[in-house]
C-alpha cells in the first residue's frame, strides 16, 4: 500500500479560523466535530504539548527499576529505548485528529460501533485515566509534603490537604480551559522542567558509577526473559496514551501528516528515554527503591528542593492531559454535560481517590500494580487503532462519526462492530496468556521462563483478526 495514500488527508480544508479556541478562554467544543473553518496550529505545537506532559518524575523511577531487575547499564538503556519505541504508535493515532476533526474516543466508533465505542474505548480509557489522574496527584502531593518539611514548615493535616489542594486546582484549571491554553502554556512548562532536568543529568553524569555491575549478571534464558519484561514494563506508560487525535484535531486538514506523527512520536519519546535513562544511571549509586529520598546523596543540597518541586510541576504537567481526555471519554460514554464540567468531575473523583490513598488507607502501590494488568487491553487496542487507520486510508468522515441513530454509517449490528470487538477479544486474552506483572503471569510466560512478550503477542494477534474480518465488517462502504 502506498504510504501517501495511508496518510492523505480526506478532503481540502477552508481558510482556517481559531473561532472560539483561544488561549485563557475555556473551550466550548467538546467531542464535537471542529469545523474546517475553526481549524487552526501547525504540527510542531504537538512537540511542546507532549514533551511537557512528559517530563516526568515517572520516567526516572522506571530506569532505576530497569536496573533493579538485574540488567546491566547498557542492557537497562536498550531496554528502555526500545520500549519507548510504542510512542511512535501516539504519534500514529495524532494523524486521525486533521482529517476526522474529533478526538480519538469518536474516531474508534469507526472499529467498535457506536454502542460498542461506549465500553470499549470510552469506558476503558476512562477508568484507566481516572486510575492515573489519582496516582499522579498522590506522587505529586508526597512529594509538596516534602519540600515542605524540607523548607521547614510542620506537616500537619491542614498543610497536606493544601498541597492536595493547590495541586489539583492547577491541573484541573487548565484541563478545564482546554486545548488552546494547553498548547499556549506547553513550551514555557517545558522550558521551566527541561531546565531542572538538565541540571540532574549534569549531577547524576558526575556521580555514575561507571564500572557498575549486577551483583548476579544474567545470561541466556533468564537474560531474555528480563529484557522482555523490562520492556513490557517499559511500553506501558506510552500504551496508555491511545488519545494522540485528542491534541491534533485542530490542526487544519491540509497539515504535513507524517509531520504529526513525528512531532507527537517525538514529544512523548525523548524525554521518556532521556529520564529513563537517567535514572538507569542514578540507580548505579543510589538505590532505585527510594529514589526520592536517596538521590539526596548525589545532588547538592540547594538542588534538592528544586527536584521535589519538579515531582509536584511534573505531576501537574502530566495530569492536565490525562484529565483533559479523560473529560471527553466522559462525554462518549454518553454523559450530557459540556466537557468543562466533565473535567470537574473527573477532579472530583480523582482527588477522592488521591485523598484516601494519603489520608487513609496507602493502596497507590495497589492501583499501580492493578494498572500493570491495563497493558492487557492498552497494546491490542492501539494496535486495532492503527491497523484501522491503515485499512481506512485514514479516510474518517467526523460528521457521519457523531451520528449515533440505527442508520448512522458506524452504528453496523446493532451499534457494535464485531470485527473491532473480536479482535480486541482475541488480542486481549493472547496478551493474558503472555503478561508477567507483579500479582499476575500468564501460563505462556510460565513456560517461556517468565518471559514477558504480550506487547507484541497481543497486537499481532488483534491486527490479523481485524484485517481479516475488516471488509466482511465494511460491508457495503468499502
Amino acid at each position: 500500500m502506498d504510504p501517501q495514500q495511508v496518510l492523505a488527508p480526506a478532503t481540502a480544508t477552508s481558510p482556517p479560523d481559531s473561532g472560539g479556541d483561544l488561549p485563557g478562554r475555556v473551550e466550548a467544543r467538546g467531542i464535537d466535530h471542529i469545523p474546517d473553518a475553526e481549524r487552526h496550529g501547525r504540527p510542531r505545537e504537538l512537540f511542546w504539548v507532549w514533551f511537557a506532559a512528559q517530563i516526568t518524575y515517572l520516567y526516572f523511577i522506571l530506569g532505576g527499576v530497569i536496573l533493579l531487575l538485574g540488567l546491566t547499564v547498557w542492557q537497562s538503556v536498550l531496554v528502555i529505548v526500545v520500549g519507548n519505541l510504542y510512542w511512535a504508535g501516539v504519534g500514529a493515532l495524532a494523524i486521525s485528529g486533521p482529517p476526522s476533526g474529533t478526538p480519538s474516543v469518536v474516531v474508534t466508533r469507526a472499529m467498535y460501533g457506536v454502542r460498542g465505542n461506549r465500553p470499549l474505548s470510552a469506558g476503558i480509557g476512562w477508568l484507566v485515566a481516572i486510575a492515573y489522574e489519582a496516582v499522579n496527584l498522590a506522587l505529586g502531593a508526597l512529594a509538596g509534603f516534602a519540600l515542605a518539611d524540607h523548607l521547614g514548615l510542620t506537616v500537619s493535616g491542614p498543610v497536606k490537604v493544601a498541597v492536595l489542594l493547590v495541586t489539583a486546582v492547577l491541573t484541573f484549571s487548565v484541563s478545564v480551559y482546554g486545548h488552546a491554553t494547553i498548547v499556549r502554556i506547553s513550551p514555557y512548562c517545558t522550558a521551566v522542567l527541561a531546565l531542572v532536568m538538565v541540571l540532574l543529568a549534569v549531577f547524576v553524569l558526575r556521580e555514575t558509577d561507571t564500572g557498575y555491575v549486577p551483583e548476579a549478571p544474567l545470561h541466556g534464558g533468564d537474560l531474555l526473559a528480563t529484557l522482555s519484561v523490562g520492556v513490557a514494563i517499559i511500553a506501558a506508560v506510552p500504551l496508555s496514551w491511545a488519545n494522540g487525535a485528542d491534541y491534533a484535531r485542530y490542526l487544519p486538514r491540509t497539515v504535513s501528516l507524517p509531520r504529526v506523527l513525528t512531532y507527537t512520536a517525538l514529544g512523548g519519546f525523548l524525554p521518556a528515554v532521556g529520564l529513563g535513562v537517567l535514572g538507569v544511571l542514578a540507580g548505579t549509586r543510589i538505590d532505585m527503591a527510594d529514589p526520592q529520598t536517596n538521590l539526596a546523596e548525589i545532588v547538592p543540597g540547594w538542588f534538592y528542593p528544586l527536584f521535589l518541586f519538579v515531582i509536584v510541576f511534573s505531576s501537574i504537567t502530566n495530569n492536565i492531559l490525562t484529565a483533559y481526555s479523560s473529560g471527553l471519554c466522559l462525554q462518549s460514554m454518553g454523559l450530557r454535560v459540556s466537557r468543562a464540567r466533565s473535567v470537574f468531575l473527573d477532579a472530583a473523583l480523582s482527588m477522592a481517590l488521591a485523598a484516601y490513598a494519603l489520608f487513609v488507607h496507602d493502596f497507590t502501590d495497589s492501583l499501580s500494580r492493578a494498572l500493570e494488568v491495563t497493558v492487557a487491553v492498552l497494546a491490542p487496542s492501539m494496535a486495532l487503532y492503527v491497523a484501522d487507520i491503515v485499512l481506512r486510508r485514514n479516510r474518517y468522515d467526523g460528521v457521519a462519526l457523531h451520528d449515533e441513530t440505527p442508520t448512522g454509517r458506524f452504528w453496523y449490528r446493532g451499534g457494535f462492530n464485531l470485527a473491532g470487538t473480536a479482535a480486541l477479544a482475541v488480542g486481549t486474552f493472547g496478551t493474558l496468556l503472555c503478561v508477567n506483572t507483579t500479582d499476575f503471569q500468564g501460563p505462556l510466560s510460565g513456560a517461556l521462563a517468565g518471559g514477558d512478550v504480550s506487547f507484541l503477542v497481543g497486537p499481532v494477534l488483534t491486527v490479523a483478526v481485524y484485517a481479516a474480518l475488516w471488509r466482511w465488517s465494511e460491508g457495503r462502504h468499502v
